[in-house]
């Protein structure tokens, strides 16, 4: 009857071949899960052939930002839901290849840890294997992340979790401290709470890139259900979990210390602030960091519990101004100087700045250019950033960041240097930085030296000399790291680079807009706006893939009148950054247009989206900022209704 019914449905057109070979594999296991084989006949015979599609029409992959979907369906089967209440976490994860799920996760953890004891034996290293988990407030994140662990303790290694919910860049940071092989986080990030996601980071305490990503992925794979099936017959019992103890809290918030420069200055003119972890981790973290330096933090109540629906906003995204909003309703009340927001796994942050009665919300740009400038003005106060060691500090942006970072990092005499999108590119860089300085001290000095081990100052000291300290990395999707004991974008470490960027201000009586605009009279006034179009499910991958391979076949001659002078595709090889070091292929176009006007294209690796980023700038010294800001924006705006327009007549 199952066969049957799949046969028909896909003879109708209503699913997929693969969709239909999916689905009989799984239910053709003998260890899957009779709730697992009842909930994909109970789709079956409701004809749920759209929700059978987009959970069975491909394997989930491994993207920019680990493995991400939809945890819990848009239909939820009766076995799923058990007998838990509506709102609340199902009783089981949604069934499918392309979903995340008990099998999924399980399949994951042994691929990383199939390639992490490969690698290990590979190099020499002779121990059992360490892996540190952590999660967010999402549904399933907890039951998910013991899974990771029990997987991995069954194979032969050691696992060691946190007892409750922690942010990513704490796993990023423990990973290093504990001298961990590998870190799991399961988080979906700001993605919409039916989803999570598998991050996976290598022992330098990054997500993973090649050589290693490839290795995992082509681990995947090769991994059989059957193989893992088993496992969720057996759980590990409580008291066999290894938790992290309260040490490693300790030692984390102690490594946020090192993101400010210049504390007396932040307790001196300590700036009023409303934070919000919009229902997720950031309050663990940012809010005791701030306090300490003497910042005057108020916490929006109804947002400061754990809630995996996220219920009091739309979307968990700090980026919206509607996430923020109630942070900047108590902003108003309390006279607040900014709104800081985080997102649910703390990895990045959302700022809103006072001005007159009212908050302007900056986008990830200006929020990068702002403590870009000022912690390069601090390095040179300190004389820590000097005519003669300038060359050994450099600021890192991908590719889809304002250039406007590029003009600072130049004004200052310093590098920069521009990554593929994900900000493991960054991460990757910055961890060869510390490899080159420490192998360039060993040669030079004969010293054998941990460079995490020391403090802030001696860091930038001996990394600047022997190789290249940097100061701030971005990435225009309201990620950043000022601090480099992390090698992932830190929320907690950006709110406080934020908050003292704020008392600088402060001290000089000068407001965020106002230092805007003074960036602008000296850089140039930038724009930039990213166009997001939503193409959902099997046919929406289809959309999306369709865009990408006709603007390649069929590219644009002009866009919105403007002449396109040149197109950088990246899925090319041979492409040199601003090091002379390879960059990694990436389904990504860069289109410069005539006026100096650019356009990026790519596919989102963690949402079912295509995304245009544009960038406008003006030249420096604008005689009429007014004016110039009013063109530059309308230009730009008018070439994201262009794109829109020109994306869905090619998706068709």
């Amino acid at each position: 009857m199952t066969n049957s019914a799949l046969e028909e449905a896909t003879k109708n057109g209503n699913i997929l071949p693969t969709t239909k070979s999916n689905c009989e594999s799984f239910l053709s296991l003998e260890k899957m899960p009779q709730w697992a084989k009842d909930s994909i006949q109970e789709l079956i015979e409701n004809e749920s052939w759209t929700e059978l599609n987009d959970r069975f029409f491909k394997d989930i992959t491994l993207g920019t930002g680990g493995m991400r979907g939809r945890t819990i369906g848009k239909v939820i089967t009766k076995e799923e839901q058990g007998g838990t209440r509506e709102g609340n976490t199902p009783k089981h994860a949604a069934i499918g290849t392309n979903t995340l799920n008990e099998i999924t996760i399980l399949r994951a953890t042994k691929a990383l840890y199939n390639y992490t004891t490969h690698y290990m034996a590979t190099v020499g290293i002779l121990e059992q294997p360490r892996l540190v988990v952590a999660h967010d407030v999402r549904h399933f994140s907890c039951e998910f992340s013991k899974l990771v662990a029990m997987a991995w303790q069954k194979m032969g290694g050691f696992a060691m979790i946190f007892d409750g919910p922690r942010s990513t860049p704490q796993l990023s940071f423990t990973v290093r401290d504990r001298y961990a092989h590998a870190g799991v986080v399961i988080t979906a990030s700001h993605n919409p709470f039916h989803d999570n996601g598998f991050k996976a980071y290598f022992n330098d305490g990054g997500q993973l890139v090649p050589p290693h990503a490839e290795k995992v992925v082509e681990c995947f794979k090769k991994i059989n259900c059957e193989e893992i099936l088993g496992w969720l017959e057996s759980p590990m019992e409580s008291d066999d979990y290894v938790f992290l103890k309260k040490e490693d809290d300790l030692a984390y918030t102690a490594a946020l210390e090192d993101a400010v420069l210049s504390p007396d200055l932040l307790k001196e003119n300590p700036p009023k602030i409303v934070f919000s972890p919009i229902h997720g981790t950031g309050s663990i973290s940012t809010v005791p960091s701030l306090l300490d330096h003497g910042v005057e933090v108020k916490v929006v109540k109804s947002q400061n519990t754990f809630d995996p629906n996220f219920s009091s906003v739309k979307s968990p995204n700090p980026e919206n101004k509607e996430a923020l909003s109630a942070a900047i309703d108590e902003g108003k009340r309390s006279k607040a100087d900014a709104i800081i927001g985080s997102d649910p796994d703390c990895d990045r942050i959302g700022v809103a700045v006072r001005e007159e009665k009212d908050f302007i919300c900056l986008t990830g740009n200006q929020i990068a250019c702002l403590i870009a400038e000022y912690r390069l003005i601090t390095l040179k106060s300190k004389q820590l950033l000097k005519p003669e060691n300038e060359s050994g500090f450099v600021l890192l942006k991908t590719f889809v960041t304002t250039s406007m970072l590029e003009k600072i990092a130049k004004s200052h005499g310093v590098h920069f240097v521009n990554t593929p999108t994900g900000f493991k590119w960054m991460a990757q860089k910055m961890s060869k930085y510390e490899e080159d300085a420490t192998l360039s001290i060993k040669e030079k000095e004969g010293i054998g030296l941990d460079i995490d081990q020391t403090d802030l100052f001696t860091r930038i000291d001996i990394l600047s000399k022997y190789s290249r300290y940097v100061p701030l990395a971005a990435e225009e999707s309201y990620g950043y790291l000022p601090l480099d004991l992390v090698r992932d974008k830190d929320g907690n470490a950006s709110a406080l680079a934020f908050a003292e960027a704020l008392a600088y201000l402060k001290s000089l009586s000068m407001k965020p807009v106002d230092f805007l605009d003074k960036l602008y009279l000296k850089y140039g006034f930038h724009y930039e706006k990213t166009e997001n179009i939503f193409f959902e499910g099997a046919e929406g991958s289809e959309k999306i893939n369709k865009i990408m391979d006709s603007l390649r076949k069929t590219p644009l001659r002009e866009i919105n009148e403007v002449k396109i002078a040149k197109v950088k595709d990246f899925i090319q090889d041979g492409l040199l950054d601003e090091e002379d070091m390879p960059i990694a292929r990436e389904n990504f176009l860069m289109i410069t247009l005539e006026n100096g006007f650019k356009i990026a294209v790519r596919p989102s690796g963690t949402e079912p989206k295509i995304k245009f980023y544009i960038f406008g700038e003006s030249a420096p010294n604008p005689q009429d900022l007014i004016k110039t800001k009013e063109k530059i924006i309308n230009e730009v705006e008018g070439i994201a209704s262009f794109l829109n327009e020109e994306a869905n007549k090619r998706a068709e």
